[in-house]
């Protein structure tokens, strides 16, 4: 072989091995971020848009998403750093704040701006009033946690007194609760989407009233992450909060169908009328947040929610475990 043709040659392998190395290396550069949510609902739509139009992949970040049932869990991931960033109730970030830590956790962006939770009667009622709670067995959530609180609020509200005018059963595992149900426990129980729209199609029973509505507008849930970890990747939180707020953009203005086919492959298993049936309701009381910050007159919604549930030793003031300041300068840029 000649002078030339070697060259030539040489100038072809070396342009294919470039070409492989730069198609392998391209997400190289790619901030990991590990997120731990507390369950997996449409509720989190966003979330989930962001992770399946790009929005986190655009941001220069590669997301990876896992699903640890619990608040409690989902803290302790948090505060061992088995993941970066958390997305439950911020309750969870008060309470530990309440105990005490040099390292709080802080809240950076809100997802929902409701509670996401239905009463569902075990017969359907058009002509329901809260009256027909009293004397019923109501199987609720886990005590201390804002599905609970929130649902206490609203019976509150109502002038009803859980502990006295109804048999209350909250002991059962947040996972359980919808098989418990569907086994024959109670008249009436809280349940989140899809689950509520599911046992309407499986005719066992139909959605009365909204918990979501009746406890009005408040930091549902959040992305947080520790104080220190926000501290050393400021870069990578700011980015994190723009996929958020394209996604909550997107959502507000995509149908539920768009936003259904945008969701359903985190929920392959549930038919696909179930997830638009799903979202439909949720978008239709102003659950999802359009923007990630947290304001004021939630953060005190959240704590007269948790102060009638006596969980509070004292109210926690927004700004000592909440950074408005990323979720600022998204709805700033991102329109």
């Amino acid at each position: 072989m000649n002078t030339r043709k070697k060259a030539s040659l040489l100038l072809v392998i070396l342009t294919l091995a470039f070409s492989v190395l730069a198609g392998c290396g391209g997400d190289s550069g790619a901030v990991k971020v590990k997120i731990g949510e507390v369950t997996r609902s449409v509720f989190y739509a966003p979330e989930y848009v962001a992770l399946s139009k790009g929005f986190f992949k655009d941001e220069g970040l590669d997301v990876e998403l896992q699903t640890i049932p619990g608040g409690d869990k989902t803290m302790t991931a948090l505060l061992s750093g088995a993941i970066d960033v958390a997305l439950v109730g911020p309750e969870t970030s008060i309470y530990v704040f309440q105990q005490g830590t040099e390292d709080p956790v802080i809240t950076f962006a809100q997802l929902t701006q409701r509670d996401g939770t239905f009463l569902f009667a075990r017969t359907p009622d058009e002509e329901f009033n809260w009256d027909k709670v009293r004397g019923s067995t109501f199987l609720g959530q886990r005590k201390g946690g804002m599905p609970q609180m929130a649902g206490a609020f609203t019976l509150h509200n109502k002038g009803i007194d859980a502990e006295k005018d109804l048999t209350l059963i909250q002991n059962i595992d947040f996972a359980n609760i919808a098989g418990a149900f569907a086994s024959g426990t109670g008249d009436y129980v809280q349940l989140f989407e899809p689950q509520a729209s599911i046992f309407e199609k499986e005719g066992r029973g139909g959605v009365v009233a909204s918990f979501g509505v009746e406890s009005g507008y408040l930091p549902y849930t959040t992305f947080m992450s520790k104080e220190s970890y926000i501290n050393k990747n400021k870069d990578t939180v700011q980015k994190f909060t723009n996929a958020v707020q394209r996604a909550q953009l997107w959502v507000r203005d995509h149908s539920p169908e768009e936003i259904a086919d945008a969701v359903l492959p985190y929920f392959e298993k549930t038919d696909r009328d179930i997830v638009i049936s799903s979202i439909k309701r949720y978008k239709e009381q102003d659950t999802y947040a359009v923007n990630p910050v947290v304001d004021e007159e939630e953060w005190n919604n959240l704590l007269d929610v948790m102060d009638n549930a006596g969980e509070l030793k004292e109210r926690v003031a927004a700004e000592s475990i909440v950074n408005n300041s990323f979720a600022e300068q998204a709805e700033k840029s991102i329109k």
